[in-house]
């Protein structure tokens, strides 16, 4: 094998195949196709799946997804086109030098948020504002030091190209400033976020347009789209009321200026102990919760989702953990937050949405206890909705004592 070569794996049967195979759309046919429908005739839970680009929500929609339940708006960013316009707006001091990179990125979430509407023709699409810390889009730190160390030991004994040296040592030099500021001791407890939203208006109010513009491009075209704002990282209630408050401001300037409404709602991840207990404070102004539970099980447990496989073995091979928390969602303890998360919730506002969109919503059972709790959706991987789909009915059925099981065993 050499750089560059394409290999082709076949993640049913294990073979990894040397060479580019010819491969076509996922799709459910016969027998298997026949179960996910008796499963649907069952199931209460609604079944969507994260996605963020178009081609994961047409897989999402052919696997039987009925909205997606997280859509990671930062994926978005990580496209070689686009990550050097998305440096130069972190790199800018000041909102005025930010302006030519925010257009540039806004034309683009806008494109990408209409292509999701139109994949999902009416199902709703929970959209997650920029959550990690500006300094993840920047090269890293340590790298920096050595590119800069090893430019200036060139040009004490390089006497060509001094000019050309400087230009980039000056260069070098403002990004590694820029990326020492932002640098944070523990980034997933850092700057990030909402608390990212609220100190940086304008990188906020750039996406929140995208959306709002791409909705009522699509619903011009007839098609009806139902964009789900959530505002990450919510730990105060103070947090999601600013930054609610900004949201349907700028939504009502657009509907204004395009002379036209789009239905919305405005929640948030819970993926904070402190949201869940504070959820009625939350809830008097969100519309929906949905659970970041890989978030929520690290903020728990004080686990690193990062690092644990360097003691997880040990753990479980000693019944120290039962199973991997970060796979199978731990009922008695983040499990007793999400409980009161969704009683103080309910307290409050009767018809709030709840979901989840951490990897356990892809878990048979994971999903049982959402059942359980009688969440409104589970999210997952598209390739894991039949899945989710199959163990959403058997909770059902599991609930009902297996009454009302007419067709083949589940």
């Amino acid at each position: 094998m050499r750089e560059g070569e394409y290999i082709t794996i076949d993640g049913s049967l294990g073979h990894v195949i040397l060479g580019k195979v010819r491969l076509k759309d996922a799709e459910l046919t016969g027998e298997f196709a026949e179960l996910m429908q008796w499963a649907d005739e069952f199931r209460q839970l609604q079944v969507r799946a994260n996605a963020d680009i178009p081609r994961d929500a047409r897989v999402a929609v052919q696997f039987g997804a009925e909205g997606i339940g997280l859509c990671r708006s930062e994926h978005m960013f990580f496209d070689p086109e686009r990550v050097p316009v998305i440096q130069e707006m972190i790199l800018a001091r000041t909102p005025e030098e930010r302006k030519p990179a925010l257009k540039r990125i806004k034309d683009w979430q806008r494109s990408d948020f209409e292509g999701l509407f139109r994949e999902m023709n009416g199902y709703p699409v929970t959209i997650r504002l920029l959550d990690p810390p500006l300094h993840e889009f920047l090269p890293r730190r340590e790298e920096l030091l050595v590119e800069v160390a090893e430019l200036k030991m060139r040009m004490q004994y390089e006497k060509t190209n001094q000019a050309e040296h400087e230009k980039m040592l000056s260069e070098k030099e403002a990004v590694l400033d820029r990326v020492s500021e932002l640098h944070e001791l523990n980034p997933m407890l850092g700057h990030r976020g909402c608390r990212l939203g609220l100190t940086y208006p304008d990188v906020s109010e750039m996406q929140v347009e995208a959306i709002f513009e791409a909705a009522c491009n699509v619903q011009k075209d007839g098609i009806k789209c139902v964009p789900e704002i959530m505002i990450p990282l919510v730990g105060i209630a103070e947090e999601f009321r600013q930054a609610k408050m900004q949201i349907d401001e700028i939504a009502q300037r657009i509907f204004a200026e395009r002379k036209m409404r789009v239905l919305y709602l405005t929640g948030t991840m819970i993926e904070l102990p402190r949201a869940a207990l504070t959820a009625d404070q939350i809830a008097a102004d969100a519309e929906f919760f949905s659970f970041g539970t890989n978030d929520l099980t690290q903020t728990t447990f004080g686990f690193s989702r990062d690092d644990i496989g360097k003691f997880l073995g040990f753990y479980l091979e000693k019944k120290i953990l039962k199973k991997d928390p970060f796979v199978t969602l731990d009922r008695e303890g983040v499990g007793q937050l999400l409980k009161m998360a969704v009683e103080k919730g309910k307290s409050v506002r009767g018809n709030l949405k709840i979901g989840i969109c951490g990897e356990h919503g892809g878990d048979p059972e994971s999903v049982e206890f959402c059942h359980s709790l009688k969440f409104n959706y589970v999210s997952c991987s598209p390739y894991r909705v039949p899945i989710a789909r199959l163990a959403a009915a058997q909770a059902a059925l599991k609930e009902k004592g297996g009454a009302d099981l007419s067709k083949a065993q589940l």
